[in-house]
């Protein structure tokens, strides 16, 4: 699928405030990372540490690297990022970015961002407005049937491609000073979705077992309005040894010109997060120990000009700080404090379509190594293995670096399933799977995941990872 016209649209719309009004900015970022890469040439551990900073997280330009869905194998790009501060403390950051794998697959977007400096990494009293395009288009999307009892021996594969243009905003109406930490939610979205036949020769593709009964909205794709509106609950607790990430949301999906695909979603997301050193003595954790933030609601996917919202502070005293403008990332280096991490969730999604209309398979949720968003569910299943419009899962997370190295180790345990009917959402039937392994932390670098899964009743799972979301930075729109 060629990039839309609303995505060229976009892209225009985010350059020409850049050009218009901060052309002196982008001059003087671009001589500056030049500049920097100087030390390109220098054969000196040093040299090459700060070339590879400046290629990877450098500004305005750097290199993209990171996966676009499993299978479809990592993609590389670049990325063009821009910011600029107002008076009043107001922000807008700018990332257009395109990358490709070696399959075919690829994906293009434009994101902006608006917010008012001091937000950090929740919703407190800084509201935050998002207006984007994305583009992507897949190669291979494996499908093998709906429901949770589905066969390894119906395995086939897909290709899709999709636009989504929209806005969204989340607007605090709890003050600072208060631990609730409470944002309303809201979004709109104009998706164009397209399904085409498979292109792996060792792979069938859909249409070889599945039908239009069997695979709902194979054979037409319509565009959509959606809508959703939700709650964001993220207070810290116990002098912040517990920290909760909690999300409700409804969403609307409103098939243009076709009815039959028009379907209604509620998920609620239950993430606990227990910093390991958050219990120490402050001096002692000040001194050996530091927690992680998570990554940041303020930046693009491509930029970390958002950390400074982060740590609460203003433009002006970002502005003394004088930061690196070819280098905002954290810098990356080998004597990092120690850190480590207990992670819990709880996720549920329900759909609801009125009779006479269903949920589109490309829609649906799925568990089984990754969805098609790149987060890991069910990893030691393959990828996408089981599909439906209702999903339950558990998960628990063990993260900790190994030393002062930029490494970690990594445990997961995972327990869920997919029903057909809201009615079959319970605790009972689980399928359940365990993973070990090692992941990489290089201060603003990517994610790097090396895991090996196991449990079930289908084998082991080894997968080698980058997340999707570079930078510690917000995500992309969800695909489904």
């Amino acid at each position: 699928m060629k990039p839309s016209p609303a995505l060229s649209s976009l892209l225009l719309l985010a350059a020409l405030p850049l050009f218009a009004q901060n052309e002196n900015r982008v001059q003087r970022d671009f001589r500056v990372e030049g500049e920097s890469l100087k030390a390109c040439g220098k054969f000196n551990f040093g040299g090459l540490t700060d070339c590879g900073q400046t290629l990877v997280t450098g500004q305005p330009m750097h290199i993209t690297v990171g996966g676009l869905a499993p299978q479809d194998g990592q993609a590389f790009g670049l990325a063009f990022v821009e910011h600029k501060n107002f008076a009043n403390e107001w922000r807008t950051t700018y990332d257009i970015d395109g990358q490709a794998t070696l399959n075919g697959s690829w994906r293009a977007g434009g994101y902006m961002k608006a917010y008012r400096l001091g937000g950090g990494n929740t919703y407190t009293v800084a509201p935050l407005f998002n207006l984007y395009s994305q583009s992507i288009s897949l190669t291979r999307v494996d499908y093998y049937g709906l429901g949770p009892n589905t066969s390894p021996l119906t395995h086939t594969t897909y290709g899709f491609s999709e636009n989504i243009t929209g806005v969204n905003a989340a607007i605090p109406f709890t003050g600072s000073w208060s631990p609730a930490r409470l944002a309303l939610l809201g979004e709109l979205n104009g998706r164009f979705p397209s399904v085409r036949p498979g292109t792996d020769s060792s792979i069938p593709s859909i249409g070889r077992f599945f039908n239009e009964a069997t695979a709902p909205g194979l054979t037409q794709q319509p565009s959509y309005f959606q809508a959703s509106e939700g709650v964001h609950f993220g207070p810290g607790l116990f002098k912040d040894r517990l920290r909760l990430d909690y999300i409700f949301q409804f969403q609307q999906y409103v098939a243009v010109g076709s009815s039959q695909f028009s379907f209604r979603r509620w998920n609620a997301d239950f993430n606990h997060e227990i910093p390991l050193y958050a219990f120490f003595p402050k001096k002692l954790a000040q001194k050996y120990y530091q927690n992680r933030a998570g990554a940041l609601i303020y930046n693009g996917p491509d930029n970390c000009t958002g950390s400074n919202a982060s740590r609460n502070i203003s433009v002006a005293r970002a502005a003394a700080a004088k930061p690196d403008p070819a280098r905002p990332c954290p810098i990356v280096s080998t004597t990092q404090k120690l850190e480590g991490s207990i992670t819990l969730r709880a996720f549920i999604s329900e759909s609801i379509a009125n009779r006479g209309s269903v949920v589109p398979f490309y829609f649906s949720p799925t568990v089984g190594g990754s969805d098609i968003n790149g987060n890991a569910m069910l990893a030691s299943y393959p990828d996408y293995r089981f599909r439906g419009p209702d999903l339950l899962l558990f998960r628990g997370t063990f993260e900790h670096s190994i030393g002062k190295l930029p490494v970690g180790g990594f445990f997961s345990v995972d327990e869920g399933k997919i029903a057909l009917r809201r009615d079959d959402v319970s605790i009972d039937h689980l399928r359940h799977s365990f993973g070990a392994g090692v992941t990489v932390r290089a201060g603003g670098l990517p994610v790097i995941y090396f895991l090996f899964s196991w449990g079930g009743n289908e084998g082991h799972h080894t997968t080698a990872t980058i997340s999707p979301t570079l930078l510690g930075g917000s995500s992309r729109p969800s695909l489904f």
